[in-house]
């Protein structure tokens, strides 16, 4: 079975008392009781961050040491739930303090002397960081005793699963409390939001305005401190694991975004602000189109647009002449140069769950090279103003919230009717908000369900739990089938799955399991990413289910039911076959106790019989399967591999998930004596020039082609297959900020044996003039090959997808000194995110380890 988290075990013991089987139906139940069990819980990139900063050779920073804050009362009391936080030592270090700002380490003393002093503030503990520093979730709302507060948390059940019924109930529109979230830092070294909600927090824990008491009676107002805190201490974009949070919401691959997922499902804003900087002007979204085409868009933008332009009022009425420059991209921006498309960012993925979302970028940049050139009283100067600016987006929000609460929260159930009903999108009018016109206009169509199939129709069972997992974490409903069934004239058997589009959260459901659009017309650039199917890109087979009967005997899910298991008699040896990342997590788990593995010629692993026990416990560690192996099995030896990478941190982060024992290199780490004697397998995508190594350098790495293999990826990759003379290719670039899923062509069963049959690329590349002994692995499908995403030729007319269609995508080789060499035109560890495309990775390393 699959590791299970807290939350899913907390789930589990949640669903004790739930009825087991039920017939899915067409309709959300119509009681208060949810459906499944629920846990309490930027500057433009122009195509240019996917978090390929390189590896270097510095250690791992300590991690904090210090004992949890202690969350003093449980979710069943009322208001106010004080938490006595642990305090951290002063850190002189802080990058915040040379701007006149707030070192983390003085948070948690602020905090609890307010809690000290208010009954109108609550601080709880949300998470900790990579690094272990504490996440503050603080809520201020006037206080409630434990009764009035379970009204509240039932009449917000209420609302996503019976919205028609919540619609009727005009208790609502007087006594909910309309829930806001804004959330600060999440690019550690944009600090100022953390500034201005502190100010906040202290305003509204303390006045003495009937405003503000009136405002606390009818809300609850939650603020994530600071979402990055390592960031913010080492002045760095990225958290402590090198990855920008602002692009991680639908994979969710670091802690600090897993907590900040919690926040918005528990608190189910109807309004969230996400305090950004710095872009040479206050920016307020709402976005540019292309707009994500999942949204009910008409509820978004006519609240969207009208509190962005009272926050545009508030912002120019501090009358700062730096901050006179507000821009509205919605209003201000040509198409896809500050776009709402991808589910990745804060705001666009809080949009699912309810809320009138809003990215703001305050105007005056002190981080970068600003910082170390600017003086100090500069700085400072420009920090108050910064600070100043992100507050009034603060208060002129909440103004609105207190004028609109009543709208805002219909809104919200009109969103969840809307889904829970299955009705179509509606058709928005040009000039339905002033400016809206055709080029607004993104919509799609829903399927009936998404069967999830157990069984044979199921490529990978491991990756199909993952993904059920997945959603059910996003609050997204999953049923698993108790009997066998059929639809559209498939059969599944019992323990299949399926995601049924009538739900309140059909959006999130179907931007994560939709394969998407192709943009390439509907923008000339866009600011992120546009494609990332989940069903595409996750390995898990999905199918899609457009309309007819849906009556199926089903249960809903909490946790996905285990995968793994060992099917073959005891005294047999037994193979597994790499399709997925968790099978090389087994293998390589395997392979670190000392067992002696086979990778046979068609990719799979032979374990020997006497080893059964310990591959039961990775199966049920990892969820995979071991099934028997041929008799007499041949193969080549496996031993346990360390693995050298000059590569981005997304992708150390999944050779690491994987787990290989990886050691970051780069030019200068193998300039300054690094001992590559022991290492098996180089990889290299970044921070690695052959032609600049120095003799002894290269004379280490020429021994290593000698010995191993090489995996290479993207344009660094290519020049150091090309510059170290390994494989005869010519690569070729595509559009530099060309990027989605792409169809390809898996031309052999070796390599890259059991890939999926879609890609993902960024910068995509491929290969001619292949050279003798040169095999191809891959091809890009032929005609268009993208699926999703923008991908447009250059100015020339090379470089687009056309181009690129039927040729070689990834290829391998064995140079003259005998390595072993792969090399990717593609991005298969993009992120974290296409986690189906691990695999492709791992059999790399393991066929370039073997001899």
């Amino acid at each position: 079975m699959l590791n299970r988290s807290r939350r899913h075990l907390g789930r589990i013991a949640l669903a004790a008392g739930v009825a087991a089987v039920s017939v899915i139906t067409t309709t959300v139940p119509a009681t208060g009781a949810p459906d499944r069990p629920r846990v309490p819980r930027e500057a433009p990139a122009n195509g240019a961050d996917r978090n390929t900063t390189a590896a270097t050779d510095q250690a791992p920073r300590a991690r904090v040491a210090a004992p949890a804050g202690e969350n003093k009362v449980g979710s069943r009391l009322g208001y106010p739930r004080q938490t006595r936080l642990r305090v951290y030592p002063e850190n002189p270090a802080d990058k915040s303090i040379k701007l006149g700002l707030t070192p983390y380490h003085a948070i948690a003393p602020r905090l609890n002397r307010l809690q000290a002093i208010s009954d109108r503030v609550s601080v709880e503990v949300v998470g900790q960081t990579g690094l272990g520093r504490d996440l503050y979730q603080v809520t201020l709302t006037a206080p409630e005793r434990p009764g009035e507060t379970r009204e509240q948390e039932a009449w917000r059940e209420l609302i996503e699963n019976d919205p028609e019924r919540a619609a009727r109930d005009r208790r609502i529109d007087r006594e909910y409390k309309a829930p806001v979230w804004i959330n600060n830092n999440i690019h550690g070294n944009e600090w100022e939001g953390t500034d201005a909600a502190l100010r906040q927090i202290e305003h509204l824990a303390t006045s003495r305005d009937p405003a503000v008491r009136r405002l606390l009676e009818h809300t609850r107002i939650l603020y994530n401190v600071t979402a990055n805190p390592d960031g913010r201490v080492a002045g760095t974009r990225a958290n402590n694991a090198g990855f920008d949070m602002n692009r991680d919401f639908v994979t969710n691959s670091q802690p600090e975004n897993r907590a900040m997922r919690d926040m918005i499902i528990d608190s189910q804003p109807v309004v969230v602000l996400d305090e950004h900087g710095y872009v040479g002007g206050t920016l307020i979204e709402p976005t540019t189109p292309p707009h994500g085409q999942n949204y009910d868009f008409d509820l978004y933008i006519r609240h969207g647009y009208a509190n962005g332009l009272a926050m545009e009022r508030a912002v120019k009425a501090l009358g700062y002449d730096e901050a006179q420059d507000v821009i509205v991209p919605f209003r201000d921006l040509p198409p896809g140069e500050w776009d709402g498309w991808p589910p990745i960012f804060t705001a666009q993925y809080a949009m699912y769950h309810g809320a009138v979302s809003y990215t703001v970028e305050i105007p005056l940049r002190v981080n970068n090279a600003d910082y170390d050139a600017l003086p100090v009283e500069e700085l400072r100067r420009r920090s108050a103003i910064n600070t100043d600016v992100s507050e009034a987006t603060m208060r002129a929000t909440l103004d609105y919230v207190a004028r609109k609460r009543v709208d805002l929260v219909d809104n919200q159930i009109e969103i969840f009717r809307r889904g829970a009903a299955g009705e179509r999108q509606r058709f928005i009018p040009d000039g339905f908000v002033p400016g809206f016109g055709p080029e607004d206009r993104f919509t799609t169509s829903f399927p009936r369900t998404y069967v999830i199939p157990a069984g044979s129709g199921q490529r990978s069972a491991v990756a199909a739990a993952r993904l059920v997992d997945h959603l059910v974490d996003h609050d997204v409903r999953v049923r698993q089938a108790t009997r066998a069934f059929t639809l559209a004239g498939r059969s599944y058997p019992a323990g299949s799955y399926l995601v049924d589009m009538h739900q309140p959260k059909r959006g999130l459901a179907n931007a994560m399991l939709e394969a998407g659009k192709d943009l390439s017309a509907d923008a000339p650039q866009m600011y992120d990413i546009a494609g990332w199917s989940h069903r595409l890109l996750w390995g898990a087979s999905v199918d899609i289910v457009r309309g007819g009967d849906l009556r199926v005997h089903s249960r809903p899910v909490v946790v996905a039911s285990p995968t793994g298991g060992v099917d073959a008699a005891p005294g047999r040896d037994l193979v597994i076959s790499v399709r997925d990342g968790r099978d090389a997590s087994a293998v390589n788990d395997l392979l670190g106790r000392g067992i002696e593995l086979r990778r046979r010629a068609d990719g799979s692993v032979v374990v020997p019989a006497a080893a059964r026990a310990a591959a039961r416990e990775v199966a049920d560690r990892y969820g995979v399967r071991f099934t028997a192996a041929p008799a007499g099995a041949p193969g080549a030896v496996l031993h346990r591999l360390t693995v050298a990478a000059a590569v981005g941190a997304d992708e150390l982060f999944s050779l690491r998930e994987m787990g290989f024992d990886v050691r970051p290199v780069s030019t200068a780490v193998l300039n300054g004596g690094f001992d590559l004697s022991r290492v098996d397998v180089l990889v290299v995508s970044a921070g690695l020039r052959f032609d600049q190594l120095n003799p002894a350098a290269r004379a280490q790495v020429e021994a290593l082609f000698a010995r191993g293999g090489v995996v290479t990826r993207g344009a660094t990759g290519s020049r150091f297959n090309a510059d170290a003379g390994l494989l005869p290719v010519t690569a070729v670039p595509g559009r530099g900020d060309a990027n989605g899923v792409v169809s390809v062509s898996n031309e052999t069963a070796s390599v890259l044996a059991g890939s999926t049959s879609t890609s993902f690329v960024y910068s995509p590349q491929w290969f001619t003039g292949l050279g003798s002994g040169v095999t191809v692995e891959q091809r890009y499908g032929t005609g268009n090959p993208l699926v999703a995403g923008h991908w447009l030729p250059n100015d020339d007319g090379s470089g687009g997808p056309d181009a690129a269609a039927g040729q070689p995508a990834v290829v391998s080789g064995v140079d003259e000194r005998g390595a072993r060499v792969l090399v990717f035109g593609t991005e298969p560890m993009f992120r974290a995110h296409p986690k189906g495309l691990f695999a492709q990775v791992a059999n790399g390393i393991f066929w370039s380890a073997t001899r």
